[in-house]
């Protein structure tokens, strides 16, 4: 079921949170690929610049303005791209909001609403996908997921607490689709750090400085590029750059020594003295306007434009191939 190459060309995808950051550059990159694509997301303006990136690309696109946390909004803009585009093929959930705060700074309501729009945004935008995608028995839906799904680090425990629940969702449904026999890909790419705008609007309270996020950067592009690739060979998951590979591993072998050194250097590794103090706005509850906003943040200096990890992780069939090869030239040798 996993890891095939998908046949025939692109179709229509649907991006949620699609206007910005890792959205904003995997719509740029499935477009340029040749898919059509539905952006979901808040904020017209946003939505109305994305779609015409897409139509210069010689691309359909449809931008809905929605609010993922609201189930039957969701819903309702997946049947109006399925009347409007055609046949939903591809179905990635990436919107979220977060904070940069330690746990007792965050009010409760406010750490509800993060937890609506990061973890059950992506539980209604997987049921909508399903909805359209069973009937015809086909279909890939991928979750945007991250390293700190499988380690929490301080400052943003609603988002590690999100991203932990879209992991355990994503695995359990997985199993339910096997039961079932389904042929619909349920893929997961987990990100690092990257350069997306969300760090000049996150939450933000009883920090120093603005926020950040945990270096080493990556562009948006890099997480554009990993995702549309899963699109289009999908596997059950991808780790993107190696702090991604490292942080997930180190904390299988050594959780308490992670535990101390994320202690010792997280909060001040979040904050950025470089950059003038956070602004007071914040998209928890509605989107923040003002400057047009691109795929990238405020970091581009910091940021590293390509992975060679990434490289490697699309290329792993050729890689395994080699290696096989060179093995059996080894073999034939000690044979003669």
């Amino acid at each position: 079921m996993f890891g095939t190459k998908q046949t025939g060309p692109p179709g229509v995808a649907v991006v949620t949170g699609g206007t910005a950051g890792i959205g904003r550059a995997t719509v740029r990159e499935l477009a340029s690929r040749g898919w059509d694509v539905a952006v979901l997301a808040r904020g017209q303006e946003r939505l109305d610049d994305t779609v015409e990136e897409v139509r210069k690309a010689g691309r359909r696109a449809l931008g809905i303005s929605v609010d993922v946390a609201d189930h039957a909004a969701v819903d309702a803009a997946a049947g109006r791209v399925e009347d409007e585009l055609g046949p939903i093929d591809l179905w990635v959930n990436n919107a979220f909001t977060g904070a940069i705060s330690f746990f007792e700074d965050i009010e409760p309501e406010e750490y509800e609403r993060i937890t609506s729009v990061t973890y059950i945004g992506f539980v209604n935008g997987t049921r909508s996908a399903l909805r359209c995608m069973t009937p015809r028995n086909r279909g890939t839906i991928i979750q945007v997921g991250s390293a700190l799904a499988f380690r929490g680090i301080p400052l943003q425990t609603p988002y590690c607490g999100a991203k932990a629940a879209i992991e355990n969702f994503t695995e359990s449904l997985r199993v339910e689709l096997k039961h079932k026999g389904s042929a619909i890909e349920l893929c997961q790419v987990h990100m690092p750090g990257v350069n997306t705008p969300q760090f000049d609007w996150v939450l933000h309270r009883g920090v120093e400085h603005h926020p950040m996020p945990v270096p080493p950067i990556y562009q948006p592009e890099v997480a554009g590029r990993a995702v549309a690739h899963v699109a289009e060979h999908p596997r059950r998951t991808m780790w993107v750059g190696l702090p991604t590979v490292l942080t997930i591993l180190g904390n299988r072998v050594a959780p308490s020594l992670l535990d101390w050194y994320l202690g010792k250097t997280n909060v001040k590794g979040q904050q950025s003295p470089d950059h003038g103090p956070p602004g007071g706005k914040s998209n928890t509850w509605e989107p923040v306007y003002g400057a047009e906003v691109q795929a990238h943040g405020s970091f581009d200096e910091q940021a590293y434009a390509h992975s060679p990890e990434l490289w490697v992780s699309q290329h792993r069939g050729l890689l395994a191939a080699g290696v096989v090869a060179a093995a059996s030239a080894v073999a034939a040798r000690a044979a003669r």
